[in-house]
């Protein structure tokens, strides 16, 4: 019998979870047109991807819940 003695490798975000995250990183460039939101896209491109694995992502939860709400109107 071989048991490792590596840590389990983290499970993926849910479907769900990976869905808002690529919501927020597409709107991301339309609320903050230029360098920052094209910044705030990819950081939440690599989080889905990879970025999960290394914090407990609620400051990324935060940025997917501003981006995902409704802007004002004006």
């Amino acid at each position: 019998m071989v048991v490792s003695q590596e840590p389990a490798a983290p499970e993926r975000l849910a479907r769900d979870q990976r869905a808002r995250v690529r919501a927020a990183a597409f709107a991301a460039p339309r609320r903050y047109p230029g360098p920052v939101g094209e910044c705030l896209a990819r950081e939440l491109f690599t989080w889905e991807e990879f970025g999960y694995r290394f914090g407990d992502g609620k400051l990324i939860a935060r940025l997917v819940d501003h981006l995902l709400e409704p802007q004002p109107s004006t």
